[in-house]
């Protein structure tokens, strides 16, 4: 597989969005998605076993079961995993999904988002994104307590945790500070059975922005 010639694609994006439908087993990659696979948005057509291709050998079968079920049940396509990208290069991604549902309230799909692991905001970076959200400060305790949950959920460290609160703050356009809040409120709410926590907190991550009160 060789890439084509974006000028764009440089260090990639470090987000971007999907979309599978169950029935035509059809993808919908987002510009961000196809720069991260090395390709120049539009150039390919996604499959499913293109994406299993660029899958690293060991998580290969992984997602592949994943995609599987999802399909056989209904349910989010959701996974930590690597992939390689056209030139060779590994990246460490999570995907974050919830259901599509049909006017019955049937679910036809998944979309969600890749998440680059992988990649590290410099210090400089972090520190303009400190000063440009200040609420940071006084909402220390909730934000802290957030970083926690998706750390234990995801199996991410307290960087990657802070780079999912922050992406999910600057997509819904709500405040940090208010979107780590409305999340730990609404955790109760989370059905205890060992199995349906990842996909019921992959909904509420995704969702949760909707329910602020403004």
């Amino acid at each position: 597989m060789q890439p084509g010639p974006d000028p764009a694609v440089g260090a990639g994006p470090r987000t971007g969005g999907f979309r599978f439908w169950f029935a035509t087993r059809r993808w919908d990659w987002s510009p961000e998605v196809y720069r991260m696979h090395g390709y120049v948005p539009g150039e390919i057509e996604p499959t499913t076993d293109l994406l299993l291709a660029h899958k690293h050998p060991d998580d290969r079968a992984q997602v592949a079961e994943i995609i599987a079920r999802s399909i056989a049940a209904g349910e989010p396509f959701s996974s930590r995993h690597r992939f390689i990208d056209t030139r060779g290069v590994e990246h460490q991604v999570m995907v974050v999904a919830d259901r599509i549902l049909d006017d019955d309230g049937r679910a036809v799909g998944t979309t969600g988002f890749y998440i680059e692991l992988s990649s590290v905001i410099a210090d400089a970076e972090q520190h303009a994104l400190e000063a440009r959200l200040p609420e940071m400060v006084d909402a220390r305790a909730a934000i802290e307590q957030a970083k926690g949950v998706l750390m234990r959920v995801y199996g991410i460290d307290a960087k990657q945790a802070f780079d999912l609160l922050k992406w999910r703050s600057q997509e819904t356009n709500v405040k940090l500070r208010a979107l780590a809040e409305q999340l730990l409120a609404e955790l109760d709410e989370m059905p205890p059975a060992p199995s349906t926590i990842r996909t019921s907190f992959d909904h509420l991550l995704l969702t949760v922005h909707e329910r602020i009160l403004h």
